[in-house]
């Protein structure tokens, strides 16, 4: 019996693949539980589309990815913060205060998981951010951190 796996089925196969398995295993088994669908001409029709559209999404999210990073990269953020007579800081900036200073600046929502610090900065002075927008695309964002005049 050939089918269309819409589910990965461990020792089957992956999710998309067309498989040849025993009747019984099929129609017991694999099609009761919603993991495979037969193998039919409209069945591969529709899959394929399913395929495509899912390949068209994951495109223009990538493009929108590249698009954020280039904007993120191209500005230059400034943080002012109370800080001693050494460039120390009376507590340190940190993940919010960065996504607040985007905002402020760009007007991008980036949420704070997406903001990568080694340790919170604890120090004046010109630092660099990581700010994880997709899978494979990360912007390296400059902040500079300035003592607040009180």
């Amino acid at each position: 019996m050939k089918l269309i796996l819409i589910e990965d089925v461990k020792g089957t196969g992956k999710k998309g693949e067309t498989v040849t398995v025993k009747d019984g295993y099929g129609r017991n088994f694999l099609v009761p539980r919603g993991l495979a669908v037969p193998s039919t001409q409209g069945n591969v029709a529709r899959f394929e589309n399913i395929v495509r559209s899912v390949s068209n999404k994951k495109a223009r999210d990538l493009q929108t990815a590249a698009e954020l990073k280039a904007k993120l990269e191209e500005i230059s953020l400034t943080i002012r913060k109370k800080a001693g007579d050494d460039g120390r800081l009376f507590g340190s900036v940190t993940h919010k205060d960065v996504v607040e200073a985007i905002k402020a600046v760009t007007g991008v929502e980036v949420d704070k998981k997406q903001v990568r610090l080694e340790e919170p900065i604890k120090m004046t002075g010109a630092h660099t951010v990581v700010i994880h927008v997709q899978s494979d695309v990360n912007a390296e964002v400059k902040i500079e951190v300035e003592k607040e005049e009180a």
